[in-house]
């Protein structure tokens, strides 16, 4: 069986209609962005403004993961605050001043708002301007907002990242010309997948790479006319917006999720740079080689199930391509959040023609045909899979695939064995691929908490 399907010589669904859906959402906190953002910017501190709820959902969250002295905490909005008894611009200044003192390793600090701090429309960014000036050349102090009112949760990466992009510095210029061509690639990636792919772009003598956002806030990336950006996320419409506005430029690629992305987005960024197919060939086939040999096991388990995605991270295009073109999966549905078709257009035409594609939420309705459906597997938010799960429908949660290390060749096994992996533990318990017990099995039905059942 091959490995990768050849691309449609009709467009996939460059073309095909969207089903777009206004209603109820059931969406995550862009409050959680703060988990994988303060890992990459390593001096950086993140303060949510915002209630005790927060607090409760960063802590749990995030917590679990630290093992030294966090860098977010939270401004607890209370009743006070909210009933317009105190100044909570004073408030927020002296929780600022007071954390300053204490941690003075702090070189970045980002205010970020919540559904509290917004409904009473507290202007985080003026209390960004104003401590700015208290803290100037001490401390950089940004604001974005992570509430989960009117966005989804990756779109808090996306806030962040555009409030950051007018601190970058402008590019310098030698005479009368601008500055060598740079490629910037944007997207918050693990350490362990940014060092590959540099790896990947010095050994096809692409030097001038930066990535954004950088490990410090001392090294921010420039910028300037000729800068290039590449995204690695799917998500960040705000970001390339402000990315443009500075003068840089898209480069158009599909995003590197699985061995066929990977290699089409490196050779977006090779092409830029005036790299020869046999010098590209040389560095990257043997990872391709490497990464298609570790697919084959996730492919004998997952080729001809059946997937639907839910609307939740806007990953759910670029990995539905990846699932029904390498591993052979059958698409339902896919829906996300919002479609960009600017960054997206590689990915729909990789699609299968006739996939059924959706934008928005009106999560009833999106139930309903699932159930109709009924896929081998969904991806959803965390509050559809308990229920689906006790329903006996293989869940895989959204969060977890924009937690884990999935970008590029080495990790493209690993992405694969986060889907496979649910129909592994259903075989190890006993069940069939609805989450019954097997009619071969003499024991009794098993009692599975709903809780239980969702951890895949």
């Amino acid at each position: 069986m091959n490995a990768v399907i050849p691309i449609q010589s009709d467009g996939g669904c460059s073309d095909a209609p969207v089903l777009r859906e206004r209603g109820q959402r059931e969406v995550f906190c862009g409050l959680t962005g703060i988990i994988w953002l303060h890992r990459k910017i390593q001096d950086a501190f993140f303060l949510v403004v915002g209630s005790r709820t927060c607090a409760h959902l960063i802590q749990s969250a995030a917590g679990v993961m630290i093992f030294a002295e966090p860098r977010f905490a939270t401004a607890i909005i209370d009743e006070r605050d909210l009933a317009g008894i105190a100044d909570a611009n004073e408030e927020l200044d002296r929780v600022v001043r007071r954390l300053l003192e204490r941690r003075p390793d702090i070189k970045m600090l980002f205010l970020v708002g919540s559904c509290p701090s917004e409904v009473i429309k507290l202007d985080l960014s003026r209390a960004a301007v104003r401590l700015s000036q208290e803290f100037v050349n001490k401390v950089r102090i940004l604001n974005y907002s992570g509430s989960g009112i009117e966005t989804t949760f990756t779109q808090g990466e996306d806030a962040c990242l555009a409030s950051l992009v007018p601190q970058l510095p402008a590019a310098e210029k030698t005479g009368a010309h601008s500055a060598a061509a740079s490629l910037m690639i944007v997207g918050c990636l693990p350490d362990v997948v940014e060092d590959q792919f540099a790896r990947h772009l010095k050994a096809m003598g692409v030097e001038n790479v930066q990535f954004f956002p950088p490990r410090s806030s001392k090294a921010l990336p420039s910028i300037g006319e000729n800068t290039r950006y590449l995204l690695a996320q799917p998500f960040l419409t705000d970001t390339a917006r402000a990315l443009e506005l500075r003068g840089a430029r898209y480069v158009p690629a599909p995003f590197p999720f699985g061995v066929e992305g990977t290699t089409e987005w490196l050779r977006a960024a090779a092409n830029l740079f005036g790299v020869s197919a046999d010098v590209f060939d040389k560095v990257t086939q043997p990872s391709r080689d490497r990464a298609t040999r570790a697919l084959d096991r996730h492919r004998e388990k997952l080729h001809g199930k059946s997937i639907f995605f839910f609307p939740d991270s806007q990953l759910e295009i670029p990995l539905a391509r990846f699932l029904a073109r390498e591993l052979g999966m059958k698409l339902t549905e896919v829906g996300t959040p919002y479609l960009h078709r600017e960054h997206l257009k590689y990915e729909l035409a990789m699609l299968p023609a006739g996939t059924s594609l959706s934008e928005g939420q009106d999560v009833e309705k999106q139930l309903d045909r699932c159930r109709a459906l009924q896929p081998d597997i969904v991806v959803c938010g965390l509050g559809l899979a308990n229920p689906l799960e006790a329903e006996g429908i293989n869940t895989k949660w959204a969060i977890e695939l924009v937690f884990s290390p999935v970008h590029g060749y080495e990790q493209s096994a690993d992405l694969a064995e986060l889907f496979a992996r649910t129909f592994v533990r259903k075989s190890k318990l006993g069940l069939d691929q609805r989450g019954q017990q097997a009619a071969s099995s003499s024991l009794e039905p098993m009692k599975t908490s709903s809780s239980e059942a969702a951890c895949n």
